[in-house]
């Protein structure tokens, strides 16, 4: 069947390490349903490491963080992989596009409130994480409700969901960093105060394009 999603334009789906890897999950019998589940489970994950780490020693705060941004990555892999396998491996099934599309938001939220309560000895932590969240939720609406009036579904950053996971990563191995040096993880604010600021200017870049291409017609 066809999908009914666009794909995201990404060049790491040319790499022979991610065809050889989807090649061998594909001959496994691993179908791409699956993988995409399998994407939520990293981030209740990612999620829990989050959600532990105020209650740690500075030494187990930082290795549950590096949890945390090992299961972002994993859950990132499996956003490519499964794709990979329904494609490229051919085995598109006509309930793909729900699988593709409802767990991706699922996972944006367990990620970016979990982060958010990371934060929880910062009186505005867990609301920056409910924040981050809630302005992701929004790229991706705009996103889709772009497709469902008929025009292009429009990818654009400067924070599509890569670029979001890339600065949560980044700040979340920061935060690690500082735990370990005895402080407190206040670059992971930093991340979502981008990742929020950032999905905003996201937001409304897609509804222009949007708007540009309704009023072309």
């Amino acid at each position: 069947m066809k999908a009914l999603t666009p794909r995201r334009a990404l060049r790491t789906r040319d790499a022979a390490w991610a065809k050889t890897l989807a090649h061998q999950l594909a001959a496994a019998g691993v179908r791409p349903n699956t993988v995409s589940v399998a994407g939520v489970m990293f981030s209740l994950s990612g999620c829990a490491g989050f959600l532990a780490s105020p209650d740690l020693d500075s030494g187990f705060r930082a290795l549950a963080l590096l949890v945390a941004a090992a299961s972002i990555q994993l859950r990132l892999l499996c956003n490519l992989l499964d794709g990979m396998i329904a494609v490229e491996e051919g085995f598109k099934t006509s309930s793909g596009d729900i699988y593709n599309d409802l767990p991706d938001r699922l996972a944006d939220v367990l990620l970016l409130v979990g982060a958010g309560y990371a934060l929880r000895d910062l009186p505005w932590g867990p609301p920056l994480g409910w924040l981050a969240a809630t302005v992701a939720l929004l790229t991706a609406y705009v996103r889709v409700l772009g497709g469902s009036i008929g025009v292009t579904q429009h990818f654009i950053g400067p924070m599509a969901k890569q670029h979001r996971m890339f600065t949560l990563t980044l700040a979340t191995i920061l935060a690690a960093l500082e735990s370990l040096a005895g402080t407190e993880p206040r670059l992971l604010a930093i991340g979502l105060l981008v990742i929020v600021s950032g999905s905003l200017v996201t937001a409304v870049r897609r509804v222009q394009r949007i708007l540009r291409e309704l009023e072309a017609r």
